[in-house]
């Protein structure tokens, strides 16, 4: 019995059995399973245009291409390019009905681009569903991912998980806000302290790309509005900025500057603690074009900025830069990579000074933006230095751990501010060093470093090569010592020798961001360090060795950052500001600290590396994977004529319970990982060989894990 047979019985009688049906349909359609997305068996196609070329999201290598799907009549005008969708995917050759071919499991994709033919020859499976019409891919969003993916080996689907956030339709649902107009042009403030400075300004604000390298002066504020000013002339142009910053802290003071030049609705802030929608809501903004200047960090180095007229970077050798999934690129190319495609202007800035960064401007590049000698001189503090040989002569540092020129200098800042204590971080691997004047001992064969073995042998931690008669190029001697692991001194051992004075400490569990201007002790791990109103007083900067004897090629670049990154935070000079670190004074990064000197220390480092063949003048990549399987890989790649390859060599074992690194093996096996490096301009060769070769290995279906990175940032 239908209602309206119910409703037609009339009266009180018609009643109970129009509800009989109603609860026997509802009891029908419950039972009912609910309906998949449709396969659009016999729909009619788009009339133009009826092929959608889909990228699936598979982050697999074999995978990495378009894919083609028939476009219904129904999502014609939904479908189109940039959008989500969902397909079918797997569906066997044999499983065509009515024209159509059926079968396979539902995936996400993005629809790339709408065609008139598709280049496969056989029927197509039907678009199922358009998740929603909301256009998130971009041209050139997908050039800058496809780009990154080339260069680093890897897949586009993996790249774009990086580049567009998960959606959320409550943030899709809610509409952004109308973009304000350009604003005017600003002052140039304290770029003036910079020969260059107030010229950078006014390229941007006259549409100009200028691309610099910029070496920032002392001073915890100052950098964050200069910053600041640059994206506000950017902007005054017309045209979008886009800021990358190590860490939360960082973009909240960018923030707080762009803040205050620019007033509430000119920027958004991505980052990756914002949560899903307020993240996806600020990502919405920029790309429908309400603003047009980004601050974040790496989360925000594919943000969809219209009209990019500026990418700028913010300590380019922090760690918190490289990304950590596949396939691991670093903010800083992927920033270079979107200066040359969207041929806007490009600012590195830093304290300190990578390697990389003097290379941008050995090479032409990029120019310097740095000031004069009197400047950095006005806005940098004293440097002192304590050596071993003052350590071995001084009573109170064998008693109380801490040498009497740190305690002297402890004692008198306190009397007028803060104190900053840096303790390096623990647990670094020790290598080998010549006993007589420290220089890291290296291999014959490729300047590897060196291990001792538990026989007392030497064994290259690169390629493996043992060392039987090995002196010392620097100074002749055959001696060698283990170089210095781990932090010394505590922050209870401090509080001891200082009982009066309040003790702070800053680091991985605890961060703080900003301490008082009154007395105190503060330790913090290398990146940690709170801002103190005023300036400190002083800064300790503890156990030199412990970063300096880092097993890996950027030990002395790291360590002489890490420092300046600390003694910057300190008051000039001219009112007090002393600075003591405890480390050789006649080594490079000590000398490049006192002379405050960080571009010298990276071009003679780039001059050396050069010679050696090290990145960045070379490309290196790094295959890492059971011992059978790297073998197996090695000999399947068809890599670059000119490429060299070292080691492979055995992999520190992950502990069983311990917090497994990227890129180590898991708990329990036992790895091996080997370098390969090529000269430079066969960077693309090497990545296009090894993406080929681990896309053959994933088609057999290869069970054995080998791990691919380009520009490993730890290669020893």
């Amino acid at each position: 019995m239908s209602s309206e047979d119910g409703a037609g019985a009339g009266g009180g009688e018609g009643a109970p059995p129009e509800q009989l049906a109603f609860i026997r349909e509802s009891v029908r359609k419950a039972k009912t399973p609910r309906a998949k997305p449709r396969t659009w068996r016999g729909a009619a196609l788009a009339k133009e245009l009826p092929v959608a070329r889909v990228l699936v999201d598979k982050g697999v290598l074999h995978l990495d291409r378009y894919f083609d799907y028939a476009v219904p009549e129904e999502l014609d005008a939904e479908a189109q390019p940039g959008v989500r969708v969902r397909v079918r995917f797997g569906a066997g050759r044999n499983r065509v009905r009515d024209g159509r071919r059926e079968g396979g499991g539902l995936i996400d994709g993005f629809l790339v681009e709408r065609r008139a033919e598709s280049d496969y020859s056989g029927p197509l499976a039907a678009l199922a569903q358009v998740v929603s019409p909301e256009p998130v891919l971009s041209e050139e969003l997908l050039g800058v991912a496809r780009a990154v993916a080339d260069r680093y080996a890897g897949s586009l689907a993996d790249v774009l998980q990086l580049a567009v956030p998960p959606r959320s339709a409550r943030a899709e649902q809610r509409p952004s806000p109308e973009p304000l107009p350009a604003p005017g042009a600003p002052e140039a403030g304290s770029w003036r302290r910079y020969e260059r400075g107030a010229a950078f300004l006014e390229a941007l604000v006259s549409g100009g790309a200028p691309r610099a390298v910029w070496n920032a002066l002392p001073g915890a504020d100052a950098w964050s509005e200069e910053l600041a000013r640059a994206v506000v002339a950017t902007l005054a142009s017309g045209r979008g900025a886009l800021v990358v910053l190590p860490d939360g802290r960082a973009v909240a003071r960018v923030d707080a500057a762009l803040t205050s030049l620019l007033g509430e609705g000119r920027h958004a802030v991505l980052t990756a603690d914002a949560g899903p929608e307020k993240r996806y809501r600020e990502w919405l903004a920029v790309r429908r074009g309400s603003v047009r200047a980004v601050v974040g960090t790496r989360a925000a180095m594919f943000a969809p900025v219209r009209d990019l007229g500026l990418v700028a970077i913010w300590d380019d050798g922090d760690d918190s830069h490289s990304e950590l999934h596949a396939p691991q690129p670093h903010a800083r190319e992927v920033l270079l990579l979107r200066a040359a495609q969207d041929k806007c202007a490009f600012l590195l800035g830093s304290w300190s000074c990578t390697v990389e960064a003097a290379q941008l401007v050995e090479s032409g590049w990029a120019g310097p933006l740095v000031a004069a000698r009197e400047q950095v001189r006005g806005a940098a503090p004293l440097v002192r230095t304590v050596g071993d040989g003052d350590l071995a002569r001084d009573e109170a540092a064998r008693a109380a751990r801490l040498p009497t020129l740190a305690w002297q200098a402890v004692r008198d800042a306190l009397r007028t501010g803060p104190v900053l204590v840096q303790v390096p971080r623990r647990g670094y691997v020790p290598r080998m060093a010549c006993a007589q004047c420290r220089a890291a001992a290296r291999c014959r064969h490729c300047a590897g470093p060196l291990e001792a073995q538990d026989a007392g042998a030497l064994r290259c931690g690169w390629c493996g090569q043992e060392e039987g008669a090995w002196h010392c190029p620097e100074c002749g001697s055959f001696r060698l010592r283990a170089q210095v692991v781990g932090a010394r001194r505590t922050a209870e051992e401090l509080g001891r020798a200082f009982p009066a004075v309040a003790v702070r400490t800053s680091g991985r569990e605890h961060v703080l961001d900003t301490v008082p201007g009154a007395p105190a002790l503060v330790v913090s791990t290398p990146g940690a360090e709170p801002v103190a109103e005023g300036g400190y007083a002083a800064a300790l900067l503890l156990d030199g060795w412990a970063m300096l004897g880092r097993p890996d090629l950027r030990a002395g670049e790291d360590a002489l950052r890490r420092w300046i990154a600390a003694a910057a935070l300190v008051r000039p000079q001219g009112d007090g500001g002393t600075v003591v670190v405890v480390a050789e004074p006649t080594l490079r990064p000590v000398q490049a600290l006192v002379r405050w000197d960080p571009v010298g220390h990276a071009v003679r480092e780039l001059g050396e590396r050069a010679e050696l063949g090290f990145p960045p003048v070379s490309r290196m990549a790094a295959v890492s994977g059971p011992r059978e399987a790297v073998a197996v890989f090695l000999e399947a790649v068809e890599l670059p004529r000119e490429a060299q390859v070292l080691g492979p060599v055995p992999l520190p074992a992950t502990a069983v319970g311990r917090p497994r690194q990227v890129g180590a093996p898991p708990p329990g096996e036992h790895w091996e990982r080997a370098l390969i490096r090529v000269p430079p301009g066969r960077g693309s060769a090497l990545a296009a060989a090894l993406k080929a070769a681990q896309a053959a290995r994933m088609a057999k279906g290869s069970e054995e894990a080998v791990r691919i990175r380009i520009d490993p940032p730890d290669i020893g």
